[in-house]
């Protein structure tokens, strides 16, 4: 167990790095701030008595270069802009004004956040598409923020458990922190990995670890309403694109010769049956990671928008009766999402170690010779 949670700390240091710099390069354009994108629609907001819904659930379930705390009071974070003049680093604040309306960041280029994506635009406002396309956003948003405070909890916690064992040694009865992590890392052992990969499981216990606990982490963190929850991390497509392009990496480097030979020539197949399985089966190869990638995604964001949209009845029917239903409900729905997100977590952790299962297991059959 010491040499487990030794190696783990390793693979979450690793994981530290590579996590920061492949998702701050993902530019998917779900950057949302709290304002509205001009004056006049907020104007229109104001002057309407009806709260637009989905523009409220949008704000809350998408990622922002701000990270509100309640009222008018914000977390500021810092905006990182790279482009053929070189990079600039500024506050998320100079988005916005006082009325949290966006305007114009006057720097090397001239910025507006336009839904949610800094954009450049010219002297009248307009978008400026060409510079636009020169920039690299590798701003730190709220869902990069969240990303950085569960890899720093992951790391505070796992690095004090594996001193733990080195002072007191595995045969000492666990204390503490260390009683509370060991029958987890125990259950992920005994029933995702030992089951799914076979005797070799040892080699992939630090994965599976790392991609459980850090499914896990976000996901509880994502239902605190308050920071240093709220951020929407495990729906952000991009983080779970990347957590399924790894499932993809460590499955595939790790086939076996077997494992190919079962794509590309199926064993005991006529040679015409082989052909037609051989593209279904590489196709497979893809459509396993990118389930994956769904999954999670949906199934969180689901989640937070049911929750939502429930408490947004009150403000459709413009009545303190209807929190009689939507808040019972909101809460039932809440306790529902506490197991999903364990659930979803295992789920994820389980099918990784099937799939590499899969990949690591070596066949023996018999050729047939039509």
């Amino acid at each position: 167990m010491d040499m487990m949670i030794r190696r783990y700390k390793h693979l979450l240091i690793a994981a530290f790095s590579v996590f920061c710099v492949l998702f701050t390069n993902l530019s998917f354009s779900q950057e949302h701030t709290q304002n509205d994108t001009t004056t006049n629609h907020t104007e229109a907001k104001h002057n309407d008595d009806n709260v637009d819904v989905n523009a409220l659930i949008m704000e809350h379930i998408q990622d922002d270069y701000s990270w509100h705390l309640w009222g008018h009071t914000s977390i500021s974070l810092p905006v990182i802009l790279y482009s053929d003049k070189g990079f600039e680093v500024f506050s998320s604040h100079h988005l916005v004004n006082d009325e949290h309306e966006s305007v114009v960041y006057q720097g090397k280029n001239s910025y507006k956040n336009f839904e949610g994506s800094i954009k450049v635009v010219n002297t009248d406002g307009s978008i400026n598409e060409e510079e636009t396309a020169k920039v690299w956003d590798f701003s730190i948003t709220k869902n990069v923020a969240s990303l950085l405070i569960s890899v720093t909890l992951l790391l505070v916690i796992f690095i004090s458990v594996g001193g733990a064992y080195k002072k007191r040694g595995v045969t000492t009865a666990p204390k503490g922190l260390q009683s509370f992590m060991e029958p987890v890392i125990l259950f992920v052992r005994d029933t995702v990995a030992k089951p799914n990969i076979g005797h070799h499981y040892r080699k992939f216990m630090p994965f599976l670890l790392t991609i459980f606990f850090l499914v896990l982490v976000n996901n509880f963190l994502g239902l605190i309403p308050i920071f240093p929850g709220g951020a929407n991390l495990s729906g952000n497509i991009a983080f779970t694109m990347i957590l399924a392009v790894l499932v993809f990496i460590v499955t595939n480097v790790n086939g076996t010769k077997d494992y190919w030979g079962h794509i590309f020539w199926m064993p005991g197949m006529h040679w015409t049956m082989k052909l037609f399985l051989a593209p279904i089966e590489l196709i497979g190869v893809f459509t396993k990671p990118i389930s994956l990638m769904i999954r999670l995604f949906a199934n969180i964001t689901a989640g937070h928008i049911l929750v939502l949209s429930l408490i947004c009845l009150i403000f459709i029917f413009k009545s303190i009766y209807a929190s009689a239903v939507a808040v019972p409900f909101a809460v039932f729905i809440g306790v529902i999402e506490c197991l999903v997100a364990f659930l979803q977590a295992f789920i994820f952790t389980l099918l990784s170690a099937m799939y590499i299962g899969m990949s690591t297991a070596k066949h023996h059959h018999d050729e047939s010779h039509h």
